[in-house]
């Protein structure tokens, strides 16, 4: 009760000293040795947890670091994955996913590589074992991670990075893209499913649906789910109607509920797997979603969702991500130019409560190959970017 006493003076102090000022501070900071594709998650007390890839692209390894001090120090890296070269990084969208659920446990989930145990069922279309989607949690005690856990008991042929989520219930929801044995050919048969816990990760359901509709999944594509600070779900995925009909969807369940229902946020006619990625926040003003779309970068307030461009200048923006500082101002980053094991500029805009600019677009440095950038929001109301 301290520590979230405290944290909630700080930032009671940070939106005083943010309104003060117009345009937050933004500093871009390398991930801890030299790793890649950083994802954040911050626990209530404001630590940073942050997972990244290390190793060769195609059969890596993800490691686990956390820091008190808004990333001025990390602690020393815990290897997440039991395996060793169990995870994957190439495509960029296949990385690791990391959420703080009850209590402060950290819970883990990725694509497991082409090496990776235990595999996932039989891919009819090759006849082997496919790629499985795994998950691990944190033993405080012992300093570890636990075995790592295929979550793929009834579908295959993973391809796009997988999601995961974790709420104050103790619920832990791992989603993913894949194909039933019977399913149509092609991604029109591909759909998200999820594998959920109510034990805080100690066990899983087998995967199910979670939705009815034949929108199929792209292939090649992230996508994302999330809780709320309320319990409320959300997932993004891309579809793949007729081979170009790449629309992003979303799709909401309420607190308490296996049910999701949604549908078109953004529309795209393209014959092509974009390979994309798309993700979430929350602020002060509720939650937010990112993707996107014909090499622009968009978001809104997912209760509103009126897409919100990044800019309006021509370039090709991918991967982009979220953060809000204590007085409701967001940071949205992306990397332009980056492709096919190739690195690319990491780039950001500030963006008011009510989603008018209040920068221009930003550039920095250069982000490895495969790799993004991850911003967090400090106490100051300035932000730091990852990459």
């Amino acid at each position: 009760m301290e520590s979230i006493t405290r944290r909630a003076f700080a930032a009671t102090l940070s939106a005083a000293a943010f309104a003060k000022t117009t345009r937050p501070n933004v500093t871009l900071a390398r991930v801890p040795d030299d790793g890649i594709q950083p994802r954040i998650a911050e626990g209530s007390d404001g630590t940073l947890h942050l997972i990244y890839y290390k190793g060769d692209p195609f059969h890596g390894d993800l490691y686990y670091v956390r820091s008190g001090d808004e990333g001025a120090t990390f602690s020393s890296p815990i290897r997440v994955n039991s395996q060793e070269g169990s995870a994957i990084a190439a495509g960029t969208i296949r990385g690791g996913q990391i959420a703080i659920g009850r209590k402060g446990l950290v819970h883990v989930a990725w694509n497991g590589s082409g090496v990776a145990q235990p595999a996932a069922p039989v891919n009819p279309d090759s006849g082997k074992p496919g790629q499985p989607m795994l998950y691990a949690r944190l033993n405080e005690s012992a300093g570890q991670f636990e075995p790592q856990r295929n979550l793929m008991t009834l579908t295959s042929g993973l391809d796009g990075g997988g999601s995961l989520a974790a709420d104050q219930t103790g619920g832990v929801y791992v989603a993913w893209h894949a194909r039933l044995p019977n399913a149509v050919k092609g991604e029109g048969g591909r759909q998200v499913f999820w594998s959920r816990s109510n034990d805080d990760g100690k066990t899983f359901t087998p995967e199910q649906a979670v939705w009815d509709q034949p929108a199929g999944a792209c292939g090649c594509c992230g996508m994302s789910i999330f809780a709320s600070r309320t319990g409320d779900l959300y997932i993004l995925f891309r579809s793949a109607t007729e081979a170009v009909h790449r629309d992003v969807y979303l799709l909401t369940a309420p607190r308490g509920s296996d049910k999701f229902r949604g549908g078109i946020l953004h529309p795209w006619e393209v014959n092509a797997c974009p390979m994309s990625s798309m993700g979430f926040s929350e602020g002060r003003g509720g939650v937010l979603a990112t993707w996107e779309t014909a090499g622009q970068v968009y978001f809104t307030k997912v209760d509103s969702k009126q897409p919100i461009s990044a800019s309006d200048a021509p370039a090709k923006r991918k991967h982009s991500y979220l953060a809000t500082n204590a007085g409701g101002q967001t940071l949205v980053t992306w990397i332009e130019g980056s492709g096919w094991q190739k690195g690319g500029t990491t780039a950001w805009r500030i963006f008011d409560a009510n989603g008018k600019p209040v920068s221009d677009v930003q550039t920095g440095s250069l982000a490895p190959t495969w790799s993004f950038g991850a911003p967090f929001a400090r106490r100051d109301g300035g932000f730091t970017i990852l990459y």
